[in-house]
């Protein structure tokens, strides 16, 4: 019997205004910059140049994912698929921390708490007040969901938790119809579903960054369990745009 496999592709959303601005952003909506632009058309050409052609997707409620993949879907000359938004493919909330400039947090309260709050596992930042207008209770994108659903900060074990459901109950079953599946969303919803497929351990998930902008692409076997994944692009670039993310904490000097 000929084993089956299946396609997977990761695609973090391109550089954001508050990306470039070097600030937590979180659940806070923010466009993307024109260089965010540019690198979500980039990564639909990379997927047109592999011949690697998503039949569905999945995104999250947020302007960035949401126009980073329509940019790349029209690259792709795709526009036509099917496409599923859903909160809990959202971006980590970072609380009180959100809109808040990195590097400025890192100085004022150390680099080691700040690396904490953004990359430990278990280690959530300081919550949202209830009356905090940030709050997700005020958006009204969320008003049908229950108010025990709505975070008030996450870290990225909450993450996990939020986003597992979703892959198992609506991703897997696009993948087990033999359909290509484009995921488009954040930083750390994709390192948390990454963490899943490739079972990272708590302890080395911190050291995981993700490039904004740069298809990964993974290929699954019968059982959903990765037999490859690999990064388009240029390797230099690619290395630099990671490292960049990992870099984005550290204090001015």
């Amino acid at each position: 019997m000929v084993s089956t496999t299946h396609t997977l592709i990761l695609l973090r959303h391109g550089e954001s205004t508050w990306n470039r601005e070097n600030r937590f952003t979180g659940w806070t909506d923010v466009p993307l910059t024109d260089r965010g632009i540019e690198e979500a058309v980039a990564a639909g050409r990379l997927l047109a140049a592999e011949g690697v052609l998503p039949d569905v997707a999945h995104t999250s409620v947020l302007e960035r994912a949401i126009t980073t993949l329509y940019l790349a879907s029209r690259e792709l000359d795709r526009l036509w698929i099917t496409v599923h938004r859903h909160w809990r493919l959202n971006e980590r909330h970072y609380g009180e921390l959100q809109g808040l400039d990195k590097a400025e947090t890192a100085a004022q309260h150390g680099e080691d708490m700040v690396h904490l709050w953004r990359r430990s596992y278990d280690v959530a930042p300081p919550p949202l007040a209830p009356d905090d207008p940030r709050h997700p209770r005020f958006d009204p994108r969320y008003a049908d969901l229950a108010p025990d659903l709505l975070p008030a900060a996450e870290c990225l074990k909450d993450v996990v938790v939020r986003m597992l459901p979703y892959w198992h109950d609506r991703i897997v079953p696009d993948l087990r119809r033999g359909r290509c599946v484009l995921v488009a969303a954040h930083g750390n919803s994709l390192r948390a579903l990454v963490k899943h497929l490739d079972e990272i351990s708590d302890e080395a998930i911190p050291d995981l960054n993700i490039p904004t902008g740069v298809p990964l692409v993974y290929t699954l076997d019968h059982h959903l369990r990765p037999t490859s994944s690999r990064y388009l692009g240029d390797p230099g670039t690619i290395a630099a745009k990671t490292q960049a993310v990992a870099d984005q904490a550290k204090p001015p000097h």
